[in-house]
């Protein structure tokens, strides 16, 4: 595949069944459910604070990027997160997630927000590359039954 040439752009409502196998292949901690999916990826398509990306070659995507915004009180401003950022196996090590992540920031600094994180326990020597300095431990609480009354 030849990523010299990648069009990273905003995600549009028609892309939706091209990013459901990148969202599949990204989740390792859950089982996406397509109906969610499409409800979540509407709903976030239409928020100022968030940015779905994707990456295409020749006119097919082969990743995608999810970064929100929010406020804080230590940072002496917002924040940008990265949420998911996931590229197809064909077409790693070729550029596309660095365009990717350089989009989430030119974003971020855009707004402006105070820095831009994300949480990870893969591909460390990616994020080191592009400047990004591990700060912090992650943890979480699953609610594993959303539905429970």
């Amino acid at each position: 595949m030849d990523a010299r040439n990648p069009v990273i752009r905003r995600a549009q409502p028609g892309d939706q069944s091209e990013l459901w196998p990148l969202v599949c292949q990204f989740a390792t901690s859950f089982q996406p459910e397509r109906a969610a999916f499409a409800r979540s990826f509407s709903a976030l398509l239409d928020r100022d604070d968030t940015a779905v990306l994707v990456a295409e070659i020749e006119e097919t995507i082969v990743g995608y990027l999810l970064a929100s915004v929010h406020g804080t009180l230590f940072a002496n401003g917002p924040v940008a997160w990265v949420e998911e950022i996931m590229v197809a196996e064909a077409a790693r090590r070729s550029g596309i997630g660095r365009a990717l992540m350089g989009e989430a920031e030119r974003w971020a600094m855009r707004i402006p927000t105070a820095y831009i994180g994300l949480a990870t326990r893969r591909a460390s020597e990616f994020y080191e590359a592009l400047g990004y300095k591990q700060s912090a431990s992650f943890f979480n609480k699953l609610f594993t039954d959303r539905n429970a009354s």
